[in-house]
């Protein structure tokens, strides 16, 4: 069953982009951003990645540490993060368990096709490790922002 608003984020090993073994309640103390998207070095990714990198100022003035996950691997995250210069980490989720658990592996479709992947989503989680709004299937152009500003209200 997944998460959902209310409760305490799973304790689950994963493995940074620099191959540090973490849970998500590591980072108890903090607010935190799990965003969730499909693919590095996809358009939508990359501008999301981006939009997150350049408010990534702004979010730690606040107390709020970023992360987004993926199913790629620690290899692809590394170049993903060079490449666009991110200062957050990048999750490996190659076996999609912590996608699971927050209930965004999904059946998609595309062309005629389909397949699981990770569902674009969100969630705002405060310092006791609690999950507090969730923001599924969303846009890209913007949401960071929007992000941003919903952290601000808490």
């Amino acid at each position: 069953m997944a998460v959902t608003i209310g409760s305490k984020v799973p304790r689950l090993p994963m493995i940074t982009s620099e191959g540090d073994e973490i849970s998500l309640l590591d980072f108890k103390g903090k607010k935190l951003v799990l965003y969730f998207y499909p693919k590095d070095e996809t358009p939508g990714c990359t501008r999301e990645a981006c939009e997150f990198r350049d408010l990534h100022d702004e979010f730690e003035k606040i107390g709020a540490e970023v992360v987004g996950v993926s199913p790629d691997s620690k290899e692809s995250h590394e170049k993903f993060k060079e490449k666009l210069d991110l200062a957050f980490n990048l999750l490996v989720d190659e076996k999609h368990h912590l996608a699971e658990e927050f209930g965004v592996w999904v059946l998609k479709e595309k062309n005629d096709m389909t397949y699981h992947g990770n569902e674009r989503s969100t969630f705002i989680i405060d310092e006791e490790g609690i999950i507090q709004k969730e923001f599924r299937g969303v846009s890209v152009p913007g949401h960071a922002a929007e992000i941003l500003a919903e952290i601000k209200k808490m």
